[in-house]
């Protein structure tokens, strides 16, 4: 090998030499990391608290600013009138919906009431009909019974088992083989 001309010759190092080197070279690597790691956590923590103070500052320059705090009222106004507005619409729309209801009810119960008329006026003239025909059911009814009357007892003596259920009567035979139903009087 070829030594460059500025450089002094060093002796050539055992390997537990070299190895404690490297270990002194890792254990002196090791310590700067440490102590860059503390510092950048410094500088870090540092950061964070210049970023608080300025935040701070420009807070309290806003809140002494006449404008921004007028814009922060103007703001605040409009939020709580806006909310009280929207209430107030709210109620407003609460109020219309009821009352829509209430005449949607009222016009079904109109309804109801002029059907309920309708089915009433219905039966009073059903009644009236009835009433005028009232008469001539019963003539119908006296016609009925007296025809009834005068028929009756003949469908009755026609038949042997009617016959037989009329008190007093029976049912025999004549010399002409015609069956008759006869009343015996003693």
């Amino acid at each position: 090998m070829s030594q460059e001309p500025n450089q002094p010759e060093f002796p050539a190092l055992s390997d537990d030499e070299i190895h404690k080197s490297l270990d002194d070279i890792a254990t002196l690597l090791a310590g700067q990391s440490n102590r860059m790691d503390e510092q950048t956590k410094v500088l870090n923590r540092l950061r964070e608290v210049a970023t608080e103070a300025r935040q701070a500052a420009f807070a309290a320059r806003d809140q002494t600013d006449p404008e921004q705090y007028a814009d922060f009222a103007v703001t605040l106004l409009e939020d709580r009138t806006g909310k009280i507005i929207d209430r107030m619409n709210d109620v407003a729309s609460g109020l219309i919906r009821a009352s829509n209801h209430t005449a949607t009810v009222l016009k079904e119960a109109e309804q109801d009431r002029s059907a309920a008329q309708r089915q009433l006026w219905d039966r009073e003239q059903k009644l009236d009909r009835f009433k005028r025909r009232l008469p001539l059911m019963g003539l119908g009814a006296l016609v009925l019974a007296l025809a009834m009357t005068v028929t009756m007892p003949r469908f009755l003596a026609s038949y042997e088992f009617t016959c037989e259920l009329m008190v007093g009567f029976a049912w025999t035979t004549t010399s002409t083989d015609t069956n008759v139903c006869v009343r015996y009087v003693e």
